[in-house]
């Protein structure tokens, strides 16, 4: 089922456990795998042309949003991302570990690997 339109989205404490959060994607319809963060850089704002809900399970990390804010992540939060929802993956200082669902089945390193300009998204915010 799509996400509805909008900005990007945080809510804390949206589960507890693996399976609730496994769960909460099959109520989605998205497909599921495991994403491992270690240490990067901030990138750079984007956004991808398709839904993404996280959720994160271990460590703590940060994402910026469409305004270049900054939004504090750790265990128990849940991530969604409507397609065209500008947003940049934070620095990583410590192992973060995700599970990540998407509407297809798909790699994900190749799905993620285009990074689209922000003033190109479809649900662009004037500043």
């Amino acid at each position: 089922m799509p996400l509805e339109p909008g900005p990007l989205q945080v809510v804390r404490g949206a589960f507890s456990t693996k399976a609730e959060a496994l769960a909460d994607l099959i109520a989605l319809d998205f497909w599921p795998t495991t994403f491992v963060s270690e240490r990067m850089q901030e990138l750079p704002l984007h956004w991808h042309d398709f839904d993404d809900v996280g959720y994160v399970l271990e460590g703590h990390t940060y994402l910026l949003n469409e305004r270049g804010e900054r939004i504090e992540l750790g265990p128990g939060d849940k991530l969604i991302l409507p397609r065209g929802a500008v947003h940049a993956e934070g620095e990583v200082l410590e192992r973060t570990v995700w599970i990540v669902g998407i509407p297809i089945a798909a790699n994900m390193r190749d799905v993620f690997s285009t990074l689209n300009d922000p003033a190109t998204s479809p649900l662009r915010i004037e500043h």
